[in-house]
């Protein structure tokens, strides 16, 4: 079973990442039972029949904008956002987006190409899911990169896990 980095932990998912070919049309698509997430294009397809299933979520690549799902947050558990390689950092906009100005509360995932140098800017950013790809890190390495979460122990600047920065949360001596 695929492991992923949840909250803080090394967990199992057997949640399906649904990717579309370029012969297939969201329209005629059957799902798959059980969890999925499945791509935007899906979800605005079979938006009236999926909304408020549980253990669905929705994927969005990188081109595409959390906007798109302003609208139906309250229908969502969860999103997740694509790294198509490590140096495109949209997803991190996208997920603060879906915290600060959309407010979402279910759970954001980073799925994709995503490096264990990156994982504590991207908890920082909003995320609290991170599921490389599969085979990429071994359960050991897993292990040994929830450390990469605690890279820093205090950080300057505000962020979507901490909104102050350093110098509003010191105690200062009159």
């Amino acid at each position: 079973m695929p492991k992923l980095i949840r909250n803080g932990r090394v967990v199992d998912d057997n949640a399906e990442i649904l990717v579309l070919d370029e012969t297939q049309a969201p329209e005629a698509l059957n799902l798959p039972e059980g969890p999925v997430f499945v791509p935007l294009a899906v979800w605005q397809a079979h938006k009236g029949v999926l909304s408020g299933r549980p253990s669905l979520g929705v994927w969005l690549d990188s081109h595409e904008g959390v906007e798109d799902l302003a609208g139906d947050l309250d229908s969502l558990q969860a999103i997740a956002l694509n790294f198509p390689k490590f140096t495109d950092g949209r997803a991190y906009s996208g997920a603060a987006l879906l915290r600060s100005r959309y407010g979402f509360k279910g759970e954001i995932r980073a799925i994709g190409d995503v490096l264990r140098d990156q994982f504590f800017f991207m908890q920082r950013c909003g995320f609290d899911a991170i599921q490389p790809k599969a085979g990429k890190y071994s359960d050991a390495q897993l292990e040994e990169a929830l450390a990469s979460l605690q890279d820093f122990s205090t950080p300057y600047q505000a962020a979507i896990d901490q909104p102050e920065p350093l110098f509003r949360r010191a105690a200062r001596a009159a």
